[in-house]
């Protein structure tokens, strides 16, 4: 119970953070482009490796507010970014596919909810 409320408060600062980082990119850059969502998702993944290179197994609670809570509400760029390259150390031709196939798949299933979504 206390780690899905560590992920829950963690998950909840993740994403006023998020709001606020749109809100003010909205406001000084304009909503010609989607300045806010370039920026979390690029401070994400900086601080997912900060995380990941100093947080080890014995630091679960601060892994699960901060990781899957706080940057999770964030971005979950920030994920996807950490598991490509961790794939990309081990397996190279697997973290293109997952690359390739996560950028594919979530195009075209976006692109289908929006058609099966309109009236």
């Amino acid at each position: 119970m206390m780690q899905l409320l560590l992920v829950a408060i963690g998950g909840a600062f993740g994403s006023v953070a998020r709001y606020g980082v749109g809100m003010a990119a909205a406001s000084w850059l304009g909503l010609a482009f989607p300045w806010g969502t370039l920026v979390v998702n690029v401070l994400g993944g900086l601080a997912i490796g900060v995380l990941a290179a100093r947080v080890g197994p014995a630091e679960e609670n601060m892994r699960l507010l901060l990781g899957v809570g706080a940057l999770g509400g964030f971005t979950t760029f920030s994920a996807f970014s950490l598991d490509a390259l961790r794939l990309m150390h081990r397996e190279p031709a697997h973290a293109l596919f997952y690359v390739a196939a996560s950028l594919i798949l979530s195009l075209g299933a976006c692109g289908l909810g929006l058609m099966l979504g309109r009236p």
